[in-house]
C-alpha cells in the first residue's frame, strides 16, 4: 500500500485530503501542519508520497519540499490555491511537477499524485545522467518538448512518449537530453505530412531515430 505524508495547516482541508487518500487506497502515515514538520515526518516516516500545502507557517510548502527531496527524492504534490499559480516555477525549480488546486474534487486527487509520479521517475533518470537538479531540470525542459512533438504525432500517452525516448537513448548509448535534442531539431518545425516511424529499434541506434520522419 502506498504511503502518504499529508501536510496542511487548515485541519479540515487536511482531513478531507486523509479520507479521500484513504478512501483510494493509499494509508496516511503521517500528518504535518507546517513546513518544519512536514521535514521531519518526511524524515522519520519514509513515505511514498507527500502532498504539500504551498501556504504553511514555520516553512513553506516549496522550501519544505526542496528539503525534503535533498535528503531522500519522493514524488511530491503541491496543493495550491487558484491564485498561487505564480508560484508554480518555484516549486518546478526546487523538483516537485504535480499540483492540487483548491477546491479540489476526488477526481482531482488521483491524477495529481501519478502526475507526480510519471514525472519524478523522469527526474530520477535524468539525474542519473546529470551532475546536479539544476542540469537535470534543465535537460526536462527539452524532454518536455520532445514528448509533446511525439504526443502530438503519434498520438502518444506522456508516459509512451517518455519510454519511446528512453528506449532510443538505451539503444544509441547516449543521454535523454542528447536524443531529445535531436528529436527537437529534427521534427520541431511543423513539416506538414511528417510522419514518425514507430520504434527506434528498425533504424539502428541514433537518437534522431526515435522520430525519423517520412515523407507521404
Amino acid at each position: 500500500m502506498t504511503r502518504v505524508l499529508v501536510a496542511e495547516d487548515e485541519t479540515l482541508i487536511r482531513l478531507d485530503l486523509k479520507g479521500l487518500l484513504e478512501g483510494a487506497g493509499f494509508e496516511v502515515c503521517a500528518e504535518a501542519r507546517d513546513g518544519e514538520e512536514a521535514v521531519r515526518l518526511a524524515r522519520e516516516t519514509e513515505p511514498d508520497v507527500a502532498l504539500l500545502d504551498v501556504k504553511m507557517p514555520q516553512l513553506d510548502g516549496i522550501e519544505a519540499a526542496r528539503r525534503i527531496l535533498d535528503e531522500r527524492p519522493i514524488p511530491i504534490v503541491m496543493v495550491t490555491a487558484y491564485g498561487e499559480r505564480e508560484l508554480v516555477s518555484r516549486a518546478v525549480e526546487a523538483g516537485v511537477f504535480g499540483y492540487l488546486v483548491k477546491p479540489f474534487r476526488e477526481s482531482d486527487l488521483l491524477p495529481a499524485i501519478e502526475t507526480a509520479r510519471a514525472r519524478h521517475a523522469e527526474l530520477a533518470a535524468l539525474r542519473e545522467e546529470a551532475d546536479s537538479l539544476a542540469e537535470a531540470l534543465d535537460a526536462r525542459k527539452k524532454i518536455e518538448r520532445a514528448k509533446g512533438i511525439l504526443m502530438q504525432r503519434e498520438g502518444l500517452t506522456e508516459e509512451e512518449a517518455f519510454a519511446r525516448l528512453r528506449k532510443a537513448s538505451q539503444i544509441s548509448g547516449r543521454p535523454l537530453k542528447v536524443v531529445a535534442e535531436a528529436l527537437v531539431a529534427t521534427l520541431g518545425a511543423d513539416s506538414g505530412g511528417v510522419r514518425l516511424k514507430p520504434d527506434p529499434k528498425s533504424v539502428g541506434a541514433r537518437p534522431a531515430d526515435v522520430g525519423s520522419s517520412q515523407t507521404s
